[in-house]
């Protein structure tokens, strides 16, 4: 089993985007600090989502200095925004050695979606992503977590290699669907240590429970 680990954004953030956003940024040293722990620790993984500018300027050089590689779940939409990641940047984390991935078009939750918005969001993201990172876009990440039977059954026939959810959950390394651990703000390297040492406890019942009804609703 695995542990996936996943950030959003690194250091101080200037403007919510969406309420409650800064609840998932954490702070330089303390994400230096969990990469310490992680570099110790061979079956985690760790993935980037948001797209934010972070990525590139915090944690791509912090990566290297410590020979990791992650996935960086980037959102189309965003490519001309400053705060976030730019076709350039795709290009500079890839001949980095690190993988890209989609995060959609406008970050709304993919549960739900008329047919056309669909499109968008899980096949026209994916296009313009792999032009602006000038490579294939094989992975992709739920956002804000949230899917259902109708949107897993759109995924699968897209093709894409694996779907990284938030389900809180170790995970097989072959599985299609991937559960993933967000650090946030209040987390400390004590409680991601306690996340990749994992003991299977209550907690575990209920996240796999959640897991379930998500898959069959």
């Amino acid at each position: 089993m695995i542990i996936n680990l996943c950030f959003h954004g690194i250091g101080t953030i200037d403007r919510e985007r969406e309420d409650g956003e800064s609840r998932y940024w954490v702070t330089t040293d303390n994400f230096l600090r969990i990469l310490d722990e992680v570099r110790e620790n061979p079956q985690v993984r760790l993935s980037f989502d948001d797209g934010n500018r972070s990525d590139v300027a915090v944690a791509l050089p912090a990566l290297l200095e410590r020979s990791l590689r992650a996935s960086f779940f980037a959102l189309a939409g965003r490519l001309d925004d400053a705060a976030s990641l730019s076709s350039p940047d795709l290009r500079d984390l890839r001949s980095a050695g690190m993988a890209i991935g989609s995060h959609g078009w406008t970050h709304v939750p993919w549960r739900g979606l008329s047919e056309g918005e669909a499109h968008r969001e899980l096949v026209d993201a994916r296009t313009a992503l792999a032009e602006a990172s000038g490579g294939e876009i094989e992975d992709a990440a739920l956002p804000l977590g949230r899917y259902d039977r109708q949107l897993l059954g759109r995924l699968g026939p897209i093709g894409y290699r694996t779907v990284y959810t938030s389900d809180r959950l170790p995970a097989r390394s072959s599985a299609w669907l991937q559960a993933r651990y967000s650090v946030t703000a209040h987390d400390t390297v004590e409680s991601i240590s306690s996340v990749i040492r994992h003991r299977t406890g209550v907690g575990d019942a209920r996240n796999l429970l959640a897991s379930a009804v998500k898959r069959i609703r």
